[in-house]
């Protein structure tokens, strides 16, 4: 049978075969080891750790070079080989690929298209480097960043002017909501003159809005660090949002009518709590998968926008069930 195989691997980066080679040593099940040790002598391969052992172009098995190596005088490959390996589809993600191999012990990975013909094999350091990249990329999500931990070390150590490009657009964008706020409270001024009390429950709605937010865009930014997008988390989430809206709604409609004595505030305030925190959840959702999207890196600008747009929403969703429930 042929020694070397010579392919085409055509595959799209970030996949299996994109890693595999074919030179790597290949025989033939009745191949003696020791015949295969001496052919292999002064041959240059990208990786010599497996043997694909061939019949025809098809994968009937591999062979490690320590068990080649420990083989007794006559043995084959067919004796020494596994005849069930662990094998990839060209087409399977790098990094599932390199899980399978890690998950069965092996030191390389045969990559098999669908009619069983041998493709290629991904090298141990090949393998190596797949999952060193993906830790970094999902690092990288978990911390927040895009694309690499690298930029997040050059992020936390840039110079003074360089985090005041970075982070003051957005910190702008927060003194713009609260110019906007504050004009949300002017344009109610004659209920607050009227009802003081009204203005008791404004930090305390928007402190709960932006708490119920950010425990959702952790969650979200997690689930984007393992694989799991936001389309998966949105029914839950949003769900998860109106219930805590509910839940918190139900204890303080009776603490508000008590501490006050007036019950139609109360009302006010817990269903402006049910409606804010269910609305956050969704901001919390969209604004990581938008700013993903754009390419722009929601550590500096997630969190800020969120905060702002949470802000204003909550204030005027209470302000809009005072102004009804109160008249």
């Amino acid at each position: 049978m042929p020694r070397d195989l010579i392919l085409d691997p055509i595959g799209a980066t970030g996949t299996a075969l994109s890693h595999a080679s074919t030179r790597v040593p290949i025989a033939a099940a009745d191949d003696l080891a020791t015949a295969t040790l001496d052919r292999m002598r002064g041959a240059k391969y990208d990786s010599a750790a497996t043997v694909a052992v061939l019949d025809s172009d098809r994968l009937i098995g591999v062979a490690t070079i320590e068990s080649i190596l420990a083989a007794p005088e006559g043995a084959t490959l067919s004796d020494v080989m596994d005849a069930t390996p662990p094998v990839v589809a060209p087409d399977t993600d790098q990094e599932h690929a390199a899980w399978q191999a890690v998950q069965r012990g092996e030191p390389g990975l045969a990559v098999v298209d669908g009619e069983g013909r041998f493709r290629g094999l991904i090298a141990p350091q090949q393998l190596l480097a797949v999952l060193l990249a993906e830790h970094d990329e999902d690092m990288a999500r978990l911390g927040g960043f895009l694309h690499s931990v690298q930029e997040a070390r050059t992020t936390t150590v840039e110079s003074v002017r360089r985090r005041l490009w970075h982070r003051m657009p957005w910190l702008f964008v927060g003194l713009i909501g609260a110019m906007v706020a504050a004009g949300l409270m002017a344009a109610f001024e004659a209920r607050l003159g009227a009802t003081l009390a009204v203005a008791y429950f404004v930090p305390g709605i928007v402190y709960l809005a932006d708490a119920v937010g950010t425990q959702t865009e952790t969650v979200a930014i997690r689930g984007l660090s393992v694989g799991v997008g936001i389309r998966r988390i949105l029914r839950p989430e949003v769900l998860t949002g109106l219930l805590v809206g509910v839940l918190l709604g139900v204890v303080i409609l009776p603490m508000v009518g008590l501490m006050v004595g007036d019950w139609m505030l109360a009302c006010a305030v817990a269903v402006a709590l049910l409606a804010a925190s269910a609305i956050a959840t969704l901001v919390a959702l969209v604004l990581p998968w938008l700013f993903n999207r754009l390419g722009k890196d929601p550590a500096f600008g997630s969190g800020p926008l969120a905060t702002v747009i949470q802000d204003l929403l909550s204030i005027g969703i209470y302000l809009v069930a005072v102004t009804l429930l109160l008249s």
